[in-house]
């Protein structure tokens, strides 16, 4: 059965690409798509630096992400990082910072979040659907430091 699930080669192609075209467009992106934000994260066991472009919204003063990995069973690498490390840089419409990444717990304001960011990406709900007795996609919120 083939999957249509890029490789790492491909995502890492296609991520270079992504960020290239924010940092020209000052942290817009041409294509007019998902609103994107670059998160520099400190590797788990490595400790060396990645830079991941992953879908975000405002909330107030507050930048938020959703570890969804399309519905896989394991949480993405970026993610994993920003556990072990949550003070990362980020990149957002063409100013860069320091933030502290935290995981919001579940409640009502997770469930306002999570609905929030299923408004820009597509089969989020899905995404849930497929992982759910593996995990539960976190809800990352970034604050400004």
């Amino acid at each position: 059965m083939a999957t249509s699930d890029p490789t790492p080669l491909d995502r890492r192609s296609r991520d270079e690409a992504v960020i290239a075209e924010l940092r020209a467009g000052g942290g817009r992106s041409e294509s007019g798509g998902m609103p994107l934000v670059l998160l520099h994260t400190t590797g788990s066991v490595s400790g060396r630096l990645h830079l991941k472009p992953v879908c975000v919204r405002e909330d107030g003063a507050d930048l938020v992400v959703a570890a969804t990995m399309g519905g896989n069973p394991r949480h993405p690498q970026w993610y994993v990082n920003l556990v072990a490390h949550p003070t990362i840089t980020v990149e957002y419409q063409g100013e860069t910072f320091t933030a502290k990444a935290t995981t919001v717990p579940n409640s009502v304001d997770r469930d306002r979040l999570f609905a929030m960011m299923a408004e820009v990406i597509q089969g989020m709900y899905g995404y849930q659907d497929r992982c759910r007795d593996q995990r539960q996609i976190p809800i990352v919120r970034l604050v400004r430091l």
